[in-house]
């Protein structure tokens, strides 16, 4: 649904953009005007922000989340022969990161209660795959990566046990969680490494792609540093082999001026899932319970009449969606039975 046929979208980054328009403006024209493009700066100031924010060492920007969460596993030296615990019900991205390291995904199911990594899943695999030296047909485990979903974080500290025990890593994914906290702690700051997505329609977004990687490591920051441009040290010797994933100037100037704003616009959010909750008491309707930490990236709910609730929302001019239509192992390019050696029941229903 496009949002100029909605008098309420399902979300707007335009609407974004015009509270906050002024100083957005003339973020674009100091970069404009200073003459410095790429990781100029503006990138260098974000970076030091952000991490800031989200109460980490330090940050480096890239091109966008799907390069974030590749680099945060590569930093950690994930590639062939390795594989990588995560959920089926994400987007797609978070699969897409790990196969291009050369790693293997295995799926493990959801929690009906808020459709976030289920522990209790994740140490059944781990403890079979322990008979075997963590050995799995997918790969040897070596990290974990919690998808913290619409906007609330996975629980971190059951997961930060297990990978303890084990030597495995926690990678955040926090594309979808700018700003949401575990107890006292920001999404990005409990794994070893987070990574973060500045897509437009983030709570966090930039006008354009865009992404970070996050950590109190200062030796996997300077990895993800060489990995995003080259290998680069010394301009133009490459100690080792990298690629292209730079964050621009323009978007960084541009999320350094939407970053103070980022906990009262989450905020307001929270008060508008407020007010859907108290309203939505159908008993067909299933809403999840309020949460300290949240952020509502989405406000998403479970209805019996699924279509028929979009159809009259649809009527009414209001945009909704349906976050994700169709889970990872299910779709054609990620059917291989060794993702998903345990079943999903409730990542599929």
């Amino acid at each position: 649904m496009s949002e100029a046929s909605t008098s309420i979208p399902q979300c707007s980054p335009h609407a974004n953009y015009l509270a906050h328009a002024g100083t957005i403006d003339a973020a674009i024209g100091r970069v404009l005007a200073q003459g410095r493009y790429i990781l100029g700066p503006e990138v260098t100031s974000f970076e030091n922000e952000f991490a800031s924010y989200v109460g980490v060492g330090g940050a480096v920007g890239v091109a966008n989340g799907t390069d974030a969460l590749e680099l945060a596993l590569r930093a950690l030296g994930i590639g062939p022969g390795d594989a990588v615990v995560t959920v089926s019900h994400t987007a797609v991205a978070t699969i897409v990161a790990i196969r291009r390291t050369g790693a293997m995904p295995i799926f493990v199911d959801v929690t009906a209660r808020d459709g976030l990594i289920d522990p209790v899943q994740v140490e059944s695999l781990l403890i079979e795959a322990d008979r075997h030296g963590l050995h799995t047909p997918a790969g040897r485990i070596r990290a974990i990566i919690p998808v913290h979903l619409y906007g609330r974080c996975a629980d971190l500290d059951a997961l930060s046990a297990m990978a303890r025990a084990r030597g495995l890593a926690i990678v955040e994914d926090c594309a979808q969680a700018h700003g949401a906290m575990h107890g006292a702690h920001r999404a990005g700051s409990f794994g070893a490494i987070g990574a973060f997505s500045f897509y437009p329609t983030k709570n966090l977004g930039a006008m354009g792609d865009g992404g970070a990687v996050v950590s109190d490591d200062v030796v996997l920051l300077e990895r993800v540093r060489l990995l995003r441009e080259y290998g680069w040290r010394e301009r133009y010797v490459s100690d080792i082999e990298g690629g292209n994933s730079r964050l621009d100037e323009i978007q960084a100037a541009i999320l350094r001026e939407k970053l103070p704003h980022l906990d009262a616009d989450n905020a307001k959010r929270g008060v508008i899932a407020d007010i859907y909750r108290a309203m939505l008491v159908n008993p067909l309707i299933s809403v999840a319970a309020a949460n300290e930490g949240h952020v509502y990236h989405q406000f998403t709910i479970r209805c019996r009449a699924r279509d028929e609730l979009q159809a009259h929302l649809r009527a009414q001019a209001i945009g909704s969606l349906v976050h994700y239509p169709r889970p990872v192992h299910l779709q054609p390019a990620y059917s291989d039975a060794r993702y998903a050696p345990l079943p999903l029941p409730e990542t599929e229903r």
